[in-house]
């Protein structure tokens, strides 16, 4: 079972990296040092985990939605996927600023701006965020202008339902991205260093600034493939649960690990005086905090409608990796 897995990760995680490779500018014009930052930043490697949630939860219904539906949305999903990852690469790009947490290495490599220079670095994370809606944008534009002329068999009925899908899904994919999502908790982490935080702030934090955009990627591809209103809410919440778990972990592996096995300084909440789960409530709280969120994930999974049960025991045990995981 786990080698089964362990192959099928291994063949969408390139699938995914080919679709992502796509869905940026190419490196030329005046302007190519930050498209080549861009590029730098994005080919960086990291686990994917976003576009293949959204790529998993989209598979998990779009069989039942029927094959008019896939070819609508297939290309949007694509560009959706895309923006995730540039969404997600632009935070980073801005996290390990001087201004911010003034990490040099990411990834077992020079961080964006210590490669390029902080101005290039600052503007290569602007870029990454405008250019991520531009993408999806003209997926879209591309996609209802083929269908408004008649190329498709796509109905009129069809369209104006698949349109406000696609619509839902940017709203989401753009507010859990800002102030009232990943940003937002990253605006408070920042405030915040230095401070002693209560449980609240920090499960605030923790909510938005690593769940939000897991919710993002299971509820955009979810709303893309056709699920319905319940189980778009239920996978929001299994997002955030695995976001807030996979986050405590992250603090574990600062405390625990090795800078060779993360690519990256560890003890680094410790320099930069930051309240975390382990300095509040200790290593052994914490695993059992992250197992028992993992536990409630993986059984509001199993509770999902999709018939397709392949690509739930997929997310299922993805969720187990990525909560569990040691680099």
């Amino acid at each position: 079972m786990m080698m089964e897995f362990s192959h099928e990760l291994n063949e969408t995680v390139t699938t995914v990296n080919e679709i992502i490779k796509n869905q940026l500018p190419p490196v030329d014009g005046l302007q190519s040092t930050v498209l080549e930052a861009m590029k730098y930043s994005v080919e960086a490697g990291g686990k994917r985990i976003r576009p293949m949630l959204m790529l998993k939860s989209y598979e998990l219904y779009i069989d039942i939605a029927g094959e008019s539906r896939d070819r609508f949305m297939r290309p949007i999903l694509h560009a959706c996927m895309g923006a995730m990852e540039m969404i997600h690469t632009f935070s980073l790009c801005h996290d390990d600023l001087p201004c911010m947490d003034g990490d040099k290495y990411r990834r077992g490599r020079e961080s964006t701006w210590y490669k390029f220079g902080e101005a290039m670095g600052t503007l290569a994370g602007d870029a990454l965020s405008l250019y991520a809606f531009e993408a999806v944008s003209e997926a879209y534009r591309k996609q209802l202008t083929s269908a408004l002329s008649g190329e498709s068999d796509i109905s009129a009925t069809d369209i104006n339902s698949f349109s406000l899908s696609v619509v839902k899904a940017i709203n989401y994919l753009s507010s859990l991205s800002g102030v009232n999502g990943m940003l937002g908790g990253q605006v408070v982490d920042v405030e915040m260093t230095g401070h002693k935080l209560s449980n609240e702030q920090l499960m605030f934090i923790y909510r938005l600034k690593t769940g939000a955009l897991l919710q993002a990627s299971l509820m955009t591809g979810a709303i893309l493939g056709g699920a319905d209103d319940e189980d778009i809410a239920r996978l929001s919440g299994i997002g955030e649960k695995i976001g807030v778990a996979f986050q405590i972990q992250d603090d574990i592996l600062d405390e625990t690990s090795t800078e060779e096995v993360l690519g990256k300084p560890i003890h680094s909440d410790d320099l930069n005086n930051k309240t975390t789960y382990v300095s509040i409530y200790g290593l052994s709280e914490a695993h059992k905090e992250v197992e028992k969120l993992s536990v409630q994930a993986i059984e509001e999974l199993k509770e999902l409608k999709s018939v397709n049960e392949d690509c739930k025991n997929f997310l299922i045990s993805l969720t187990d990796m990525l909560i569990n995981r040691k680099k």
